[in-house]
């Protein structure tokens, strides 16, 4: 791949799943139908903030270069703890969040890419 096009593609996917994440997050702490879904599951209303608050955290961190490694093991350890969640209460339906966590490692491997493709034959 072109070496050019190949920074570029990481970097939209880290901006695009960070900002994409971000908003998300944002949704999760403040929509108050967040409250009333979280409240039949049987979840404390503190898990809200302190999952959404968290996820907002490492998201940010994540978008920021110099500590986007510590940003992206944070997000995939909310998102692992988010998915266990789910799973816990029956909702199996945790597509997105390893998509997401796909992405974020994606990024990580990709983050600090300085080698060059040798052209094949």
């Amino acid at each position: 791949m072109n070496p050019p096009l190949k920074k570029l593609s990481i970097a939209g996917l880290r901006w695009t799943l960070g900002l994409v994440v971000l908003w998300e997050s944002v949704r999760f702490v403040f929509s108050s139908s967040t409250i009333h879904h979280l409240a039949k599951a049987g979840f404390p209303q503190w898990i809200r903030q302190v999952l959404g608050g968290s996820e907002i955290i490492a998201v940010l961190l994540f978008l920021v270069l110099p500590v986007s490694l510590v940003g992206g093991y944070l997000l995939l350890f909310v998102f692992a703890i988010a998915a266990i969640l789910h799973l816990l209460h029956g909702e199996f339906d945790v597509g997105g969040l390893i998509v997401y966590a796909m992405a974020v490692i994606v990024c990580m491997t990709h983050r600090n890419d300085k080698t060059t493709e040798v052209p094949h034959d």
